[in-house]
């Protein structure tokens, strides 16, 4: 059994198609199948089913492809460990991080990274808080930045935070409020709101604020993207509550002090006490890794 095999099998279960398959792995699909039938002819099982419109797992094969996801995985920590022992970082860094983080500027720590470590293989999507705690605590994210509610900690993966600051509201040009320097929660409560889904990290911090203090408010409009959140407010559909660092990257807005606003603070997290080479290298970057854990 060969580890090109099991690329090959988990390849096309992700894709769903020997075809995408062959060419995530830059081989001719022939090559593929050829190797993928080796091996099921050496398990004596076949791994997939395969029609002429579509391939899925057999029982078979969806037992067998965590096992496989699981060596390669050690293939490759045993090769990094190698190259780190010889001075080279290799690997994968998987980075996650919510669209308004500010604390630091990820795509340029990124780009830094690359220059000093060409070998190492990135890879970064944007998520929800609490999302990216959970893929990190799972091994799907090595490292992530994220935004919560200054009461709350990350749990279950090391973490270290980076800044805190208090959110201020938005809103478009021509509404009531763009002339005043200053409101409250009690003024703004009676506004409409754009915010973030229910239940997420950053809908919490303003949630808990309102409730704090005994008020309750109307957000008639949920968006996952916080661009999208920004176009909404500057067509006047309702206000927000951003992080002002965010908010300076914004054009065509009015930002306005709330003297009561909740506050959030951005994080950096992993997974593990002693980071992959990958990881490890990423954070020292960040000039974190030393620094002791948050309790």
């Amino acid at each position: 059994m060969e580890l090109q095999q099991m690329r090959y099998v988990i390849a096309v279960a992700e894709t769903g198609s020997f075809t995408r398959a062959a060419q995530r792995c830059l081989v001719v699909q022939s090559a593929l199948s050829h190797q993928i039938a080796r091996l099921e002819k050496e398990l004596g099982a076949r791994l997939f089913e395969r029609t002429s419109r579509r391939v899925r797992l057999t029982p078979a094969g969806a037992a067998f492809l965590p096992a496989a996801r699981q060596c390669l995985d050690a293939a490759e920590r045993a090769a990094t460990e190698v190259a780190a022992a010889v001075g080279e970082v290799r690997g994968r860094l998987t980075v996650g991080l919510i669209p308004t983080v500010a604390a630091v500027d990820v795509p340029a720590v990124l780009g830094e990274f690359h220059r000093r470590h060409p070998e190492a293989r990135i890879s970064l999507s944007v998520g929800a808080s609490d999302e990216l705690v959970e893929q990190v605590r799972q091994g799907e994210l090595e490292v992530a930045f994220l935004g919560i509610p200054v009461t709350a900690r990350p749990r279950g993966v090391q973490a270290r935070e980076l800044a805190r600051e208090r959110l201020v509201a938005v809103v478009s040009p021509d509404h009531p409020l763009a002339g005043e320097a200053s409101v409250d929660l009690r003024r703004l409560a009676v506004e409409v709101f754009v915010d973030l889904p229910a239940k997420t990290a950053g809908r919490a911090q303003s949630d808990l604020a309102f409730a704090a203090a005994g008020l309750g408010r109307q957000v008639a409009f949920e968006v996952t993207n916080a661009d999208y959140l920004a176009r909404l407010v500057g067509a006047g559909l309702g206000v927000a509550l951003l992080p002002p660092s965010y908010v300076t990257g914004l054009s065509g807005l009015v930002t306005i002090e709330v003297t009561d606003a909740p506050a959030r603070a951005e994080f950096v997290v992993w997974g593990r006490a002693s980071p992959q080479p990958a990881a490890a290298a990423f954070l020292a970057l960040l000039g974190i890794a030393d620094a002791p854990p948050t309790p």
